[in-house]
């Protein structure tokens, strides 16, 4: 893997999100299977409706042997809540089959034997499934060193210069791991989201007031545009 240049930025960006927010710590999480099929209920929607969505599927069906045996219809249904279920129920259905046919049950602990990148490429080649639904699963579930990139972390990285302001969302999950501690990850991870969330939106951020202001190269953007305004 590359040496990311933008080390000692994200060690530092690290540390003024963890100085402002705190230090989230890595607690125990679903079950691999469970944590997979939840991040696939939160593509493209927001927590509260994935949530819902889960509580939903949960309380109909039990076991994941009892979505199999219902099918792909009753599954959009319960799921609907959450948001664009005649996409994600299939793709779910798609996963459990493979499952019960590759693996003869509906279980991913097996993940956790595996090497790191084994373990990613098996969930890569799950349907539906990208980098950040399998680093979520890594991270959260498995405790291994994956760091997921959200719509809120690639924003962010880009907007303050961690990343370029071209990487797609997959070369940004290469270069935040390249370029900070594995135990970071996960901090990192939760406050880059929280700062996107509340301060570093993707319209009108709140940069008079960001924690990272110091070191974001669109605020020295906007200041020497203001600088050139100002000298006119």
């Amino acid at each position: 893997m590359q040496t990311c240049p933008t080390g000692g930025k994200a060690l530092t960006i690290h540390r003024l999100l963890g100085e402002h927010y705190g230090e989230p710590q890595l607690k125990a999480q679903r079950d691999p299977l469970s944590e997979l099929i939840v991040t696939i209920l939160s593509q493209n929607t927001s927590d509260a409706n994935s949530g819902r969505a889960y509580q939903s599927l949960k309380s109909r069906f039990p076991r994941w042997e009892d979505v199999l045996d219902a099918g792909a219809e009753e599954l959009s249904e319960a799921i609907r809540v959450g948001g664009l279920a005649n996409v994600k129920a299939p793709r779910i259905m798609r996963i459990l089959r493979m499952l019960q046919e590759t693996r003869g049950g509906l279980d991913l602990s097996f993940l956790d034997t595996m090497e790191l990148e084994e373990s990613r490429e098996y969930l890569l080649a799950l349907p539906g499934v990208g980098p950040k639904t399998a680093a979520c699963v890594l991270l959260f579930s498995l405790h291994k060193p994956a760091l997921p990139v959200d719509t809120h972390v690639h924003r962010v990285s880009r907007r303050v210069g961690l990343v370029p302001e071209k990487a797609s969302a997959e070369k940004t999950h290469q270069l935040l791991e390249d370029a900070l501690p594995p135990d970071t990850y996960y901090p990192f991870h939760l406050n880059m989201i929280h700062h996107g969330r509340i301060v570093c939106h993707s319209q009108r951020p709140k940069c008079a007031e960001c924690v990272l202001r110091p070191e974001c190269v669109h605020v020295r953007s906007l200041e020497a545009d203001q600088a050139i305004e100002d000298a006119s």
